[in-house]
Formats: C-alpha cells, structure tokens, sequence
C-alpha cells in the first residue's frame, strides 16, 4: 500500500474557514485583503470596520496610517476588483498600537 504525502493543514481547513465567515461585507474584504495588498501591508495593516462602503483600516503606526491613506484610491480599486462589484467606497486609515505596547502602558 502506496502512503500519501501530508498536506499542509491550511489546504485542509481553507473550505471550513470560509464557511465560517459571517457572510458580511467585512469578511468578504478581510478574506480578500492579503491578495489585494500584499505582504508588507497585511504585516501592518487590517480592515477592522465597515459602514456603508467605508472601511476601516487599523494601521499598526501613524506612518503605516498615512502610507495606505496615500495609497487608498488604488486599494479600493483592486478591493473592489476582487469583491466583483463597487461596494467600497473609501478608507478611513487609523493608527491603531499592538495589544502589547497597549498593556505596557498601564504598568
């Protein structure tokens, strides 16, 4: 008997992941964010909140904030592209600290 390869568990749960999401336009923009913009991005960036069309995006520092603030016409573009249809209308970009420098603070 012929032993299969293991599989890379994210294969495996991807199905179960998606029908997970809440069928939002939030989720459709989180699941289609890290294609839309990229690596460097997502390491900074995530949609965090939307209402009627504009998204917002909380920013990891102010400059990272600005940065996808300048960037934000050609983001809703391609968000738009991948949703198939014109549901953003903006982003609101917002500095926003990690949890950890958050609790630093009140010690």
């Amino acid at each position: 008997m012929k032993r299969r390869q293991p599989r890379a568990i994210g294969a495996l749960l991807a199905p179960f992941a998606a029908s997970l999401a809440p069928p939002t336009l939030l989720a459709e923009i989180q699941q289609a964010w890290p294609a839309t913009v990229g690596e460097a991005l997502v390491r900074e960036a995530l949609p965090t909140s939307e209402r009627a069309g504009v998204v917002t995006v909380s920013c990891r520092s102010a400059t990272w904030a600005q940065e996808l603030d300048l960037l934000s016409r050609d983001v809703v573009a391609r968000l738009n592209a991948a949703l198939g249809r014109p549901a953003v209308t903006a982003l609101r970009c917002v500095a926003t600290p990690a949890p950890s420098a958050r609790a630093n603070r009140h010690t």
